[in-house]
């Protein structure tokens, strides 16, 4: 089957009208899948739109063309979608994890993770995916019978494990979940988280590449010292002789797209394939990923992530614009703790205590997107810095 050729439903894919139900028993509709639903919520939450102005790598004002999270996410869903149609997988479920894959990241990237990490050490410390189930479950607050978005287990699962079970320490928030609807945290997720997270290494490999020659933190020409992508500027520039970097560039992520999209399903077809799996139990007993990398692939992956780790996360320009971002969200937590009357009204602490206190803080920062946080320190603070 070539790559992109639908596939029948596959007995291993996630089927919406076999789904373990919602927390809060719901009728079904009668025009959507119980998957479709959970999609369309998250597309309709606050906290999916504000990740149009959260950080990827640079913060929003450094330019248009870079990527946000939003921007992020919606690639993700379209390689994952092209995946499982492929597999026969229900790409649905697939795009819901997709697109809620980033729900619980805070202002400024992984500097803002970091950062509120930190300052809730003593009280459990700060995980993306435990942040992106409390959207999801409770901090999200639209409908009139719950709180969050009341999605299926399935998609539940798949928000908490898509990067394989999880094991001891379970993150505060993940755990505490647990205890009152099981998410089964030490098996496998279904084949449709395993896709959106392979997906989500694609998008963010190659898009970084692209916004990294953008930026001019490096050059194509500084890309060959990884051996594929070198090969792949050689087959370029013999199709393309004299093409502009910018061209050059852009064919290069085109192409290095399509080659681990190719692969992800090679390898993923002959694992399944030694498996056999007949349901989504199955898949999740099996003990081992079904969707992945081969290891040549996986090689040439770590590789160009080591390459962007010296030449762009870790650039003095970013580290610069970072470390000022973490000193922004320390500064914020750290006066909503110390004047609570500075937090909105319906984020102030009332009787709670000190744990619980800190974690409503981290929520109300975790939800802010970089220009907020900006206008937030600047209304408390004397100084606050430009990050460019």
């Amino acid at each position: 089957m070539s790559v992109g050729m639908a596939a029948p439903r596959a007995p291993f894919s996630c089927d919406p009208d076999r789904s373990r139900g919602r927390l809060v028993a719901e009728p079904p509709s009668r025009t959507r899948s119980a998957f479709r639903r959970d999609c369309d919520r998250v597309i309709h939450s606050t906290a999916f739109r504000r990740l149009k102005h959260k950080t990827q790598v640079f913060v929003f004002h450094e330019g248009d063309h870079y990527r946000t999270r939003l921007t992020h996410s919606l690639e993700v869903a379209q390689i994952a979608r092209a995946l499982a149609r492929q597999f026969g997988l229900d790409e649905d479920l697939t795009e819901t994890l997709a697109l809620a894959h980033d729900l619980g990241h805070p202002p400024f990237g992984h500097a803002g993770e970091r950062a509120l990490d930190r300052c809730l050490e003593r009280h459990g410390g700060f995980d993306h995916n435990a942040q992106a189930l409390r959207v999801v479950t409770s901090l999200e607050q639209r409908y009139p019978e719950f709180d969050g978005l009341n999605l299926t287990w399935e998609a539940l699962e798949g928000i908490v494990k898509h990067n394989g079970p999880l094991h001891q320490p379970i993150p505060v928030g993940i755990a505490q979940f647990n205890e009152s609807y099981d998410l089964e945290l030490g098996s496998y997720a279904s084949l449709e988280a395993q896709v959106a997270a392979v997906a989500d290494d694609i998008a963010y490999d190659a898009h970084d590449i692209d916004d990294g020659l953008r930026a001019g933190l490096f050059a194509v020409d500084d890309l060959k010292e990884i051996p594929l992508i070198a090969a792949m500027i050689g087959e370029i520039d013999r199709h393309y002789p004299g093409l502009d970097d910018i061209r050059r560039g852009a064919e290069l992520v085109r192409d290095l797209i399509s080659y681990l999209i190719a692969d992800v399903a090679a390898e993923a077809a002959a694992r399944l394939d030694r498996a056999k799996p007949m349901s989504p139990h199955d898949v999740r007993r099996h003990g081992a990923p079904l969707i992945g990398f081969s290891a040549e692939a996986a090689a040439a992956e770590k590789t160009i992530k080591t390459f962007l780790w010296h030449h762009m996360y870790r650039h003095e320009r970013v580290m610069k614009v970072m470390r000022e971002a973490e000193r922004i969200v320390v500064d914020l937590f750290e006066r909503y703790r110390n004047d609570p009357a500075a937090l909105p009204p319906e984020w102030r602490d009332g009787h709670d205590g000190e744990g619980e206190c800190a974690r409503r803080i981290g929520n109300f920062i975790a939800g802010m997107t970089d220009r907020f946080a900006l206008t937030e320190h600047h209304r408390l603070f004397d100084s606050t810095p430009d990050l460019r």
